[in-house]
């Protein structure tokens, strides 16, 4: 009887432990802890390392590819602290000798793909987001200007709808979207009325418009893109074809361009004293950046990279990064060709720049928290207390690398490669399996 007795207490108190490990389970109230990262937050003036606990979504179950997250979905930053106990989080991180930033935001990407259209509209130099965007760190890309009004639904719910990444958009001036010359040429399908009606029916996604590749002595794209602008009070992102002469960018910046916007291919142009093509911003006969260039970044006008496939060159970002001007945010251009190209993604651009010699954390700065403004979306590019978990774990690597441009290439000492990337607490990408345990129950609240 007493072994029988022995054996009943030793069987209960194995259950008890059992029940105990489950309840301790459903009670830890953090899905994820990224344990001993150097943490670079540039909202919050955070440059330490630190830890990050992430408080879980309403639905934490795994997510479904091809479906865009809902907000019940999200799970959100919950600390940020030293030495968070790894014991109260489902999953804890080993991010030690890990560079922890925000997710990036990349305002300049193609993502329009299809095969029913042309070029970057529905066409086959876009790319399908969530394949190249968390393997790079980049949690939220911008279309820029892949749809115009008229075929900004299909995009919706061809892309925006079924995609993890978080997809906005900057809507085209022309109504056809990036289709190809014929169509970006066509003044006539330039309509601001029309465009500012579709941006302000989409305001939750559509965040700017765009101007691209148009050629010719004129003003009246760039002009009607404004009034498109002015109507939705969202900014404008410019991208200039050729011109004979070309179109001065002093009268775009200080007297066509508003404070806060766009424009992108800051470092490209013609880097030469013709005066036709595309006017760059680094004077080639001094070597130094115009002034007309220094003044209008003082008053708010916005310079970003959209490296592209042949829209970057070190006779610009070389001479303007040694002066200390630097971009205000880097973006990749990303479309089928780029990607193959000099480009390649983020974390190559990042690294570029960094041998150029602008700071990493003037580089974190200006692939996340400096576009999240940008685009007025504050609530990104962070990782404050309540923000959506969008995190990006870095390795930073010694050694012997380079980089290319079409103008020439240039040696590193420093390369970053994505580890993981986190899109509302849900690890997405993860590259050595800094996870433990490496699958988890996902818990909700």
């Amino acid at each position: 009887m007493v072994r029988y007795l022995a054996i009943l207490l030793s069987i209960l108190a194995g259950v008890a432990s059992a029940v105990r490990a489950q309840v301790s389970a459903s009670v830890k109230p953090y899905q994820v802890v990224i344990k001993g990262g150097h943490v670079i937050d540039p909202k919050n003036g955070i440059n330490a390392v630190m830890d990050i606990a992430i408080a879980p979504a309403h639905d934490m179950q795994p997510l479904a590819w091809g479906q865009a997250l809902s907000p019940d979905q999200e799970g959100r930053i919950a600390l940020v602290a030293e030495n968070i106990d790894p014991g109260l989080a489902i999953q804890v991180v080993d991010a030690k000798g890990l560079y922890v930033v925000p997710g990036l935001v990349d305002i300049h990407s193609h993502n329009f793909w299809g095969h029913d259209g042309e070029r970057q509209m529905n066409g086959p130099r876009g790319l399908p987001p969530d394949g190249f965007t968390f393997r790079s760190g980049v949690t939220t890309v911008v279309d820029a200007g892949g749809s115009g009004w008229r075929t900004f639904p299909l995009f919706r719910e061809q892309t925006i709808e079924r995609s993890q990444t978080r997809v906005l958009a900057m809507l085209n001036i022309v109504g056809e979207g990036m289709r190809g010359s014929r169509y970006e040429q066509n003044i006539a399908d330039m309509d601001p009325d029309s465009t500012a009606k579709v941006a302000r029916a989409y305001d939750d996604l559509i965040v700017g418009i765009k101007l691209a590749h148009f050629s010719g002595h004129d003003w009246t794209p760039t002009d009607r893109a404004l009034a498109a602008g002015r109507l939705a009070d969202i900014p404008i992102m410019v991208d200039f074809g050729s011109a004979k002469p070309y179109l001065p960018l002093e009268t775009l910046f200080l007297e066509k361009f508003r404070p806060g916007d766009i424009y992108t291919h800051c470092f490209g142009g013609n880097s030469s004293a013709s005066p036709d093509g595309r006017e760059s911003i680094v004077d080639v006969t001094t070597n130094k950046v115009k002034p007309y260039v220094l003044e209008a970044q003082k008053r708010g006008v916005v310079f970003d990279v959209g490296f592209g496939g042949a829209s970057f060159l070190f006779a610009q970002g070389t001479p303007a990064i040694a002066s200390g001007f630097y971009p205000n945010s880097i973006s990749t251009d990303i479309h089928v060709e780029s990607m193959n190209n000099a480009m390649k993604d983020m974390p190559n651009i990042m690294s570029l720049f960094m041998a150029m010699g602008m700071p990493l954390e003037a580089v974190i700065a200006a692939s996340t928290w400096n576009p999240a403004q940008e685009i007025n979306r504050s609530e990104l590019g962070s990782l404050s207390v309540g923000a959506v978990a969008d995190i990006a774990l870095f390795r930073l690597v010694e050694g012997d690398f380079g980089f290319w441009a079409r103008d020439g290439k240039i040696a590193g000492k420093q390369r970053l490669f994505t580890e993981m990337t986190l899109r509302g607490g849900h690890i997405v990408y993860n590259l050595n399996g800094l996870v433990d345990p490496i699958n988890a129950k996902h818990i909700s609240n």
